[in-house]
């Protein structure tokens, strides 16, 4: 199967400070990816490129299987690249179908908002990705939403722009168990309509939980890839993670 995205042996500096060092890593469709590493592990500066906010120094950028030249935000959102952050950047006095479609409205030829299908259209997104208490709907604020429907709100507004990939940095920072567990859910029904997610966590078993294969990273190399049958537990996982670091120094 071709790798929805894939990058080979790309590095990216910044004067003289190597931020990315001939990293390679691929994605596939329908899967979850852990990326894990410390601060200071490159994992920023991998998000950026991913997104087309850097380009590569060296090395390559494949989308399904084709090399692009130039890479750009616009070449990864026409690749289908997007990125939920840890703010969200959602506007809480604001309806959930206004954050939805911000930007990227839906309006007849002489410029009036298509209301109605809007509405229509952020229900079902809502509803695709696991909300479902019926006192949540397109109209509900933002600001009324707990910690975990809002990364659902942020998971939706991604969809509606085609999102092939979505890159979740840190979703579940200070969020309660159950809060978290509503994260989880929007993550499993994204992989179930065969998107792809890039989950990025400082905590090792929440990556642990939602990831179907994870990603080490230290000092900008790619140091350790593994599937998740390779490991028993989060702790396990830890183990290896420390271990390829250490070997790393």
């Amino acid at each position: 199967m071709e790798p929805l995205i894939e990058l080979k042996n790309v590095s990216k500096r910044f004067g003289g400070i190597t931020a990315l060092q001939s990293a390679s890593m691929h994605i596939n469709k329908g899967e979850v990816v852990g990326l894990i590493g410390d601060n200071g592990a490159g994992k920023s500066t991998l998000i950026k490129t991913l997104v087309g906010v850097h380009s590569p120094d060296e090395g390559k950028i494949l989308i399904k299987g084709l090399e692009i030249k130039g890479w750009s935000t616009s070449k990864a959102r026409d690749a289908g690249i997007e990125t939920v952050f840890q703010d969200r950047a959602l506007c809480p006095q604001q309806s959930i179908c206004w954050n939805i479609f911000m930007g990227k409205e839906l309006r007849y030829p002489l410029g009036f908002l298509r209301v109605k299908e809007q509405l229509r259209e952020a229900n079902k997104l809502i509803r695709e990705i696991g909300f479902t208490s019926k006192l949540i709907n397109a109209n509900s604020p933002v600001g009324n939403l707990s910690g975990g429907e809002r990364q659902g709100v942020a998971i939706a507004r991604a969809i509606y722009n085609n999102a092939e990939l979505i890159i979740l940095d840190e979703p579940t920072t200070a969020l309660s168990l159950m809060e978290t567990q509503k994260v989880f859910d929007f993550v499993n029904n994204v992989k179930a309509s065969s998107k792809s997610v890039l989950f990025i966590g400082h905590n090792i078993y929440h990556v642990y939980d939602i990831s179907d294969r994870f990603i080490v990273l230290d000092r900008g190399e790619v140091i350790h890839q593994l599937d998740k049958s390779e490991v028993k537990s989060p702790e396990e996982l830890m183990k290896v993670m420390k271990d390829a670091v250490d070997k790393h120094e």
